[in-house]
This record gives structure tokens, sequence and C-alpha cells, in this order.
């Protein structure tokens, strides 16, 4: 009888049991993917925005492939709406979760987070002329590019021989996806090349290359007076007595040592940088209320909320939000001939200066060639001088003396890479998914490699760009 009451006992339990298991790897599973499920369908808004308004490509192309690899495979999950009229693209899990990204003229798109649109659309956007281009001119000055005039420094069989390489597709599984590459040296474009359905023209994203042209932006202020890089009690939240982010400096957050907790992981479903440039609104006030984690000027790490931070400051060293938001085009890419060049906001009115610049690889190519110029262009001195100097010296605190301000001293090693196939004095923007700006004094050399490589170890610089290194292995 016992038995029979405790058999009895467990059929009227057991539907209940197994519920709450249900209940229980339901909710697991529910907040195992929430970061995707918020994150996602700002992701797919974001950059089909970017693509199909900025970049002028075709939206089939742009979900077969930017949202098809490495960790953008689950955007299928989301639906998702491009409305060529209004520029804007809606995204949605389910229609939940809804995400919009506006496109307006002059600076791109950008996500709402929730915002209404006409209230980012009112933000006072008067997008500043930029001169015309001259195609009979010899690129930098005009879009006239002429190989034939190459000088005799250069070994033609190597140069192309890298250029092939650097296109191919040795490993289907792990492509490299190589969108456009143009070489320089001095001073004029030597070879260029572009995949089917990219050209001279095509605007492309730079990721953390929009953080060397944060450093650009930052000095011409500097210039002007109206910051410096000593500067303390850098925002408001920060100027209590008691708040130990009043100590840091300019040149700290520059350095990416300003000791600011942030985590750059983008494999993290949880990770701040995740966080930070698809589901919060206002980027650079989600940096700047972390809490200080190490002294400022102790320890290197790096932070692209630390380069929002840097875009925040620079609105405040202006009184009018036109002018602020006028000034990379009157100041930066208008003198550099840089017209394709589209700096992003975020819904605040902030410039997404750690992630958001397009431009073309030829602009990309102006924009090297510039910091190869010591910030001089034309004869004329747009950068404080000293400043690029002092940009690509190793005195952050970074391991192996890789990083300098806002930009990269030194390429991570190659395996099977006996020696490092760039010289000492070369520099690099570098930005996810592959893209780089390559600098190089001693050759008088600037490589541009733009593309998608999510795939890890699909593409790396110093291994797929020596070929072309090699072709200008004596100064000439």
């Amino acid at each position: 009888m016992a038995n029979l009451a405790k058999n009895m006992t467990f059929r009227r339990i057991w539907p209940w049991l197994l519920g709450a298991i249900f209940v229980i790897a339901g909710t697991g599973a529910v907040l195992w993917f929430l970061p995707d499920i918020r994150a996602g369908p700002a992701v797919v808004a974001k950059t089909l925005c970017s693509s199909v308004f900025v970049s002028h490509r075709d939206q089939a192309e742009v979900e077969a492939e930017d949202l098809a690899e490495g960790p953008y495979r689950k955007s299928w999950l989301f639906s998702r709406n491009v409305n060529r009229d209004a520029k804007h693209v809606t995204a949605s899990l389910l229609g939940f979760f809804r995400q919009t990204a506006i496109y307006r003229e002059g600076v791109g798109c950008t996500l709402l987070h929730g915002r209404k649109e006409d209230e980012v659309s009112a933000q006072m956007i008067i997008a500043a002329p930029m001169p015309a281009s001259n195609p009979e001119l010899l690129w930098p000055e005009g879009e006239r590019v002429d190989t034939s005039a190459i000088d005799g420094g250069v070994d033609h069989t190597k140069l192309e021989e890298g250029l092939e390489k650097a296109f191919s597709e040795p490993d289907a599984e792990h492509p490299r996806n190589t969108r456009a590459l143009v070489v320089v040296h001095h001073g004029r474009i030597v070879a260029e090349r572009y995949a089917p359905g990219f050209d001279a023209n095509t605007p492309l994203t730079g990721w953390s290359m929009a953080k060397t042209v944060t450093n650009a932006l930052i000095g011409l202020r500097v210039l002007d007076g109206k910051i410096s890089t000593a500067d303390q009690a850098l925002l408001p939240e920060w100027r209590r007595e008691d708040d130990r982010r009043r100590q840091i400096t300019l040149s700290q957050l520059l350095c990416m040592t300003s000791g600011l907790e942030f985590s750059e992981d983008y494999d993290s479903r949880s990770s701040d940088i995740r966080r930070m440039l698809f589901i919060e609104g206002d980027k650079s006030a989600f940096a700047a209320a972390k809490r200080l984690q190490y002294p400022p000027g102790e320890k290197w790490s790096y932070s692209s909320g630390t380069t929002n931070i840097l875009a925040r400051i620079l609105r405040q060293s202006f009184s009018s939000e036109t002018d602020y938001l006028r000034f990379p085009r009157e100041r930066l890419f208008g003198p550099l001939g840089m017209q394709s060049a589209v700096f992003e906001l975020d819904a605040s009115g902030i410039f997404v200066s750690s992630s958001y610049v397009y431009a073309s690889a030829r602009d990309w190519a102006r924009f090297g060639l510039f910091y190869l110029q010591d910030g001089v262009w034309r004869g004329k001195r747009l950068l404080p001088e000293g400043w690029v100097a002092d940009s690509v010296r190793s005195r952050c605190g970074a391991p192996f003396a890789q990083y300098g301000w806002q930009i990269w001293l030194k390429l991570d090693e190659s395996p099977g890479l006996e020696e490092p196939p760039f010289p000492e004095d070369a520099y690099y923007m570098q930005g996810h998914d592959g893209q780089v700006v390559a600098i190089v004094p001693s050759l008088d050399l600037v490589i541009v490699r733009l593309g998608f490589s999510p795939e890890k170890g699909a593409w790396d610089h110093a291994r797929e760009l020596a070929p072309i290194l090699e072709a200008f292995s004596k100064r000439s």
C-alpha cells in the first residue's frame, strides 16, 4: 500500500516537476540569448542602413554577405524592412525589440534606440559643402590615377603578385572578402584593385580606424586652443572633489590609460563594446559612467568607450551643435578632398568616434598620406607641429610598445613569419573585420586594405600585406 501511495503521489507531481524543468531551461535559454536578442535588431538595422544608404550597396548582397558570416549568422532571426523613400531601416524579433536606423545626408545612419524619429531628425545638421574634385588632376589633388608613371623603385611583378594574393580565397571556410586595396608610393597611387560590386567611389567602414580620425579632430581642436592634452576634470559628472575620475587627463584618454573599466570583447554576448554600440543610445555617457578600475595613467587597456568619451569632450569644446557637426567636414575631410567621408552620430548627437567613419579606399589613403606628411596637406600645416610625432611615440605603456595616441605602432605577430615584414617606423590604423591603413615613412608608402573578414585567422595584416611590401623593399 505504501508503494502504491508513493506511485500515485509521483504521478500527480511529475507533470509539475517536468513543467518546472522546462520553465527553468527556457528561462536559462532566454537569459543566454537575451544580449543577442536585444542587440540583434540593432546590428541588422544599422548594418543595412549604412550599407544601403551610405555605401550604396545592394540590399540582397549585404544580407548574403555581411549579415550571414561569422558572428552575424544569427541575423536571419530578425525581420527587417528597408524604406528607401524615408531612408530608414527597421528590424525586430517577431515585432519585439524593434530597432530603427535613419539616414541623414552628411552624417549617415543613426540608431534611434527608442527615441522618436522626429526628435533625432531635429538635430541641427547643416552639412558643410565639400570642394569639388577635379577628375583631370592626379590623385590626391584630383581623381586621375596614372600607374604608367610609376618610378623605377617599384618591383611591378611583386606588386601585382601581392594584389593577387590579397584578393585570393585559399580557404572557402574562412573567406577573406577583400573589397578594396590601394597602394600609395611617393604621394601617388601606384596600384589599386576592387572586388566586384565595389569601386573607387564606394564608402566603406573603417571600424576602429575612426579612432585615428578622432585623433586628428582632437589635434585640430588643440591647435585652436580650445582643449589641451593636460586638461583634467573633463566631464561634468567627473568634477566632484571626491571623484577620482577628475584626475584623468586628455592625454591618458588618447593613450587608453584612463583606468576606466571597459570590456572590449566582441565574442562576449554581454561585453561593454556590444552594449555600447548596439543597445545604448548615448554611447559616450555609457562609457563615461564606468567606474575607475585602476589609477589614471597606471595601466593600458584598449577601450572603444574611451574614444567615445573623446568625442563628447570634443562636443563640449563647441558652443554650437551646428559648429560641432560641421567640424569634421570643414576642417579635415574637406581640406583633404575626402568627399566620400561620412562620420556617423549616435542618438544623442555625438559622433560615434570609436567605430563609425565611412570613406572610400582612396579617401582612407588620403588620410594615411596626411599622417605620412606629418599633418601637412598641399604645403599647409593642418595639425599642430609635432602632433603626429607625439601620436606615434611608444609612451602609453601598452604591451610591446604597440600603441600611441589612438593609433597602433605594431601589428600582432603572424605565425610562420620569421621576421616582422614592416619596418620599425611603420604605424597603423586598424579596424574590426580586417580594415587597415599601414603607413611606412621609411618607404614613403601607404597601404589601405578594406574588407569583411570576420572569421578568425581569415586575414592577417602582416602576412597578407608582406608580398606587397616586398615590392618596395628598398628606399627608392
